[in-house]
């Protein structure tokens, strides 16, 4: 196996490793759907996991990614990318298939799947900057957006199809033969480390790289090139309160529906197809509109329909009737598709575009670490959150009181993880306004992508002209606190 890179790449090298890459996105997303999202956090309630576990279950992604000085030092040590992503990814996968061992000699343990979990996702933070860096020197910068919205919307494809299947087996199993519902999940995790294992070894390890020059600085000097980047920080600040608003609520909306509105997993992985079908549909537009106008102004548009959508979350179980609520649980699952792709391919290519190609792999590493602390404490945070929440309520209704009827309307009712949610959304709104500081290169005025965007919508979905007046609703929020507060400078000079 060789994984030394190459001075030069011809064309058709090039386009035989991005085919490359796509396929091996594929083994690497049938390997987190079998072993993440509803179904990692089913498997946590099963073994009686608490709400700090499930916190800390959803912070060991980016909690490990401080590790990923790591990967800065052995990319400058050895200067083989593809060596560094392949063999980490090998070591992080194999901890997969003894979870999934584990049951067969002993008794299911919550503690056991966070420690060998830990290791997984340590060996993925390790490779995930070099193959980043990787990732940009083997893609043609113009067509970054487009390639990655094509191989995500490919992942999500898969993501769908194998989630559904997984979703009736286990509700098949639960039903049927609840005692081998534990070993269902170990099937699951020992064949996601197979596909894993396999995408690393079979695929990864066959795409080329390109030669990369790393400047020979001291590691620490590194580090704080890009935190001497004025716009590369201020991209930091922005991406560093959004994952912490974002974190703080979403690692419990499927505790929320699997616990309190004790929905089978059938539906539970039915509203994500749903979601993910949405980002499958509109990603390539999200892609399209990234590389003809900024990746900044995309996030202007989808964060705030992905905010609207946490607030939604706060209006679930107000009424216990079934319909109501699947409808409601319907509608923001389709709006957070939407808003997530565009949010995750700019996020990534924001990073990538501002990112100097000599200095790709520690601007990354650097963003990826910072934003980490963030990401990881605020799940950890939000467990610690429920729990004070789960004694507490707040309930505003209507009440009509008449003579020949009585009705009480709940308008809204927070407890437990409703708290959550609303916190997320007040802090995600917040941070918008850290957005408005980063400058890209290319970036086009809002407005007048919002008008394009429009027109396309328009013209090829007509069902969606309402997404137009949504992606403004905070501005003019914004704009109505700001016409609210006096101006005392003005008062005191008159």
């Amino acid at each position: 196996m060789n994984l030394k890179p190459k001075t030069t790449l011809t064309e058709s090298e090039v386009q035989a490793g991005l085919k490359l890459v796509r396929v091996e996105g594929l083994t690497t997303e049938a390997m987190t759907t079998l072993i993440g999202g509803a179904f990692l956090v089913a498997l946590a309630l099963l073994l009686g996991a608490n709400n700090f576990q499930i916190g800390l279950l959803a912070a060991l992604p980016t909690l490990t990614n401080v590790f990923q000085l790591l990967s800065v030092w052995l990319v400058r040590r050895y200067n083989n990318r593809r060596a560094i992503s392949v063999v980490c990814s090998l070591l992080g996968r194999l901890p997969l298939v003894i979870v999934g061992i584990l049951p067969f000699f002993t008794e299911g343990s919550i503690q056991l799947v966070i420690f060998f979990l830990f290791f997984y996702y340590l060996f993925s933070s390790i490779a995930g900057p070099s193959w980043n860096a990787w990732m940009k020197d083997l893609v043609p910068e113009a067509q970054l957006g487009s390639f990655f919205s094509r191989r995500s919307g490919s992942m999500q494809i898969l993501n769908v199809i194998l989630s559904l299947i997984l979703a009736f087996v286990i509700d098949y199993v639960k039903d049927h033969y609840p005692q081998y519902e534990l070993t269902t999940y170990s099937v699951m995790f020992i064949i996601a480390g197979i596909s894993g294992l396999s995408g690393a070894l079979f695929l990864l390890s066959r795409t080329p790289e390109p030669q990369s020059i790393l400047a020979k600085e001291n590691i620490f000097t590194l580090l704080k090139r890009p935190l001497k980047d004025v716009n590369f920080r201020k991209l930091l600040v922005f991406n560093s309160a959004w994952v912490f608003a974002l974190n703080i609520a979403i690692p419990f909306f499927t505790v929320y529906m699997l616990r309190e509105l004790k929905l089978e997993m059938t539906y539970v992985i039915a509203l994500t197809v749903i979601s993910q079908l949405c980002s499958i549909f509109t990603i390539r537009m999200w892609g399209t509109f990234s590389d003809r106008y900024s990746n900044k102004t995309i996030l202007a548009i989808a964060a705030p329909l992905y905010i609207l959508c946490i607030i939604g979350w706060c209006f679930v179980g107000i009424y216990t009737k079934f319909t109501p609520n699947l409808i409601l649980l319907v509608i923001l699952h389709i709006g957070a598709g939407i808003a997530t792709a565009g949010i995750n391919l700019s996020l990534t290519n924001i990073g990538l575009k501002l990112a100097p190609k000599e200095h790709a792999i520690v601007y990354l590493s650097t963003k990826n670490i910072i934003t980490a602390i963030f990401s990881a404490v605020a799940p950890i945070i939000g467990g610690l959150l429920a729990d004070f929440f789960g004694k507490r309520s707040l309930v505003i209704n209507a009440h009509w009181d008449s003579p020949s009827y009585d009705k009480v309307v709940y308008l809204l009712k927070l407890h437990d993880m409703n708290f959550l949610f609303l916190i997320g959304a007040a802090l995600a709104f917040i941070s918008l306004e850290l957005l408005v500081r980063v400058k890209e290169v290319g970036e086009v005025e809002k407005n007048t992508v919002v008008r394009i965007m429009r027109s396309s919508i328009k013209n090829n979905l007509k069902d969606y002209f309402l997404i137009g007046n949504l992606i403004t609703w905070h501005e003019h929020l914004f704009g109505f606190f700001k016409k609210r507060t006096p101006d005392h400078s003005n008062s005191q000079k008159s």
